[in-house]
């Protein structure tokens, strides 16, 4: 029986992974043509674009009301990714009031710009992982990168540094489908919600994001924060 058992906890997690590997193969195979018709982003007309931006995303751990938990990170990320998260914002693709409100009203130029500035620099990968990776991150790292700072293309978010609570709710929301992304689905559905937070805790440890603050003051984030 305890063979059995096991036979059967062995073949589900494999599943799980098969399955998570299906929805990374299918995000390899798009990533590259959803971009060609995005427009270049000017970073400076972004900074001035970007002033409502700092008001929340400029306070260190500055926090969402309801339900609570960090706003996230941005100076560093990926662009394209920024722009894809505007428009998901945007058309409702991201539950969230405000930023739905922000985003609706611009341009998609507009988008690109804020992009471009938020961007910087984009953080780059440490020459070493800090900590020792949770299991329930062999999934995450095949499209973030070992740390979370490397991703396989400039569509996917850089999670090192992040601030463990938001990744925390960011899984949560694409584990109930209050995030609609195809690609996402396929993965979460292969995570433990047990394992959210361990999986936050690794990527928010590492070397990689800043606030938005920084761009500011520095015009990149001049000291990435983590570790």
């Amino acid at each position: 029986m305890r063979a059995c058992e096991k036979g059967r906890k062995k073949s589900g997690a494999d599943m799980k992974l098969r399955a998570a590997g299906v929805a990374i193969g299918l995000a390899v195979a798009l990533g590259g043509t959803a971009l060609e018709a995005r427009a270049d982003g000017d970073a400076k007309q972004g900074a001035v674009l970007a002033y409502t931006c700092h008001g929340c995303h400029g306070v260190p751990d500055y926090k969402n009301a309801f339900p609570n938990y960090s706003v996230p990170k941005l100076g560093g990320q990926n662009a394209e990714y920024l722009i894809s998260a505007l428009n998901a914002y945007a058309t409702g693709g991201r539950a969230h009031q405000t930023m739905h409100s922000q985003a609706a009203t611009l341009s998609d130029q507009d988008r690109a710009d804020i992009a471009a500035y938020l961007q910087s620099e984009v953080a780059q990968p440490s020459k070493q992982v800090v900590g020792t990776p949770p299991p329930a991150t062999q999934t995450c790292v095949s499209c973030h990168g070992a740390d979370g700072a490397k991703t396989i293309g400039p569509e996917y978010p850089i999670l090192a540094a992040q601030y463990p609570d938001y990744i925390v709710h960011a899984l949560q929301d694409y584990k109930s489908g209050k995030r609609n992304n195809p690609i996402m689905a396929g993965v979460i559905a292969g995570i433990d919600e047990k394992d959210f937070e361990a999986i936050a805790q690794f990527f928010g440890q590492q070397h990689g994001l800043c606030s938005t603050d920084q761009l500011r003051k520095h015009g990149k984030c001049d000291k990435p924060e983590g570790g």
